[in-house]
């Protein structure tokens, strides 16, 4: 076994991450069992993190002790795999849908390192109470302001030096723009905002006109 990063490891031509909570699966992934350890196998198909890993990321922040604040947490596939890495840290994953939240609930309560909030990420004053700051801001909504939703949780809840792992979605923000034009945009807000953008990433052929983003406040 190759470790990609710390937490992940590479596995028969894939990626897994070391299942946090052996014998259950999120999403219909395959369990693999490899010196005694259970893996679980994760599909750059549907979560964009897998993506940007298979398309080159360079940076990964995740660490067993991360405290990470998910936008846009839905059923909670990408957040899974979060919770395996951070082991000894703790995942809040914000939510709006209650359908979506219903089936997040039932993730965490396997997984007592992910705290599930039925919360709209525009507005962050309204859970910033049930937060602490935290080491890592990963974002994977459908907004058109989706950067500035990004920007704003930033300002409330990252700490310092913290890092931001941004989805941009072209579609979502302007349908009439090429893709490429609203991703340079989109990551100008970012500096604007006093971020240094690592690496964006282009997640073509997992997810079409999407781009991956990993910035770390100055």
């Amino acid at each position: 076994m190759k470790k990609k990063f710390k937490g992940i490891t590479e596995v028969k031509g894939g990626i897994a991450t070391l299942n946090l909570t052996p014998g259950r699966r999120v999403y219909g992934e395959k369990l693999v069992t490899l010196d005694e350890k259970e893996f679980r196998m994760w599909n750059p198909r549907r979560s964009k993190l897998a993506a940007a890993i298979y398309k080159g990321l360079k940076y990964m922040p995740l660490n067993k002790s991360s405290k990470v604040l998910y936008l846009g947490a839905a059923q909670g596939t990408t957040a899974s795999h979060i919770s395996d890495i951070a082991v000894k840290g703790i995942i809040y994953c914000i939510e709006i849908s209650p359908h979506a939240l219903r089936k997040l609930l039932e993730v965490c309560t396997f997984r007592s390192n992910m705290v599930p909030v039925l919360g709209d990420a525009s507005q962050p004053q309204d859970y910033l109470h049930l937060l602490e700051k935290v080491d890592i801001i990963y974002q994977d909504i459908a907004q058109p302001n989706q950067t500035e939703i990004l920007i704003r949780n930033s300002e409330f809840l990252l700490r310092d030096n913290g890092y931001v792992m941004l989805t941009i979605k072209a579609a979502s923000i302007d349908t009439l723009v090429d893709s490429e034009k609203i991703f340079v945009r989109e990551i100008k807000k970012l500096r604007k905002a006093g971020f240094n953008v690592l690496q964006d990433i282009r997640l073509s052929p997992y997810e079409k006109e999407h781009a991956f983003v990993i910035a770390e406040k100055k």
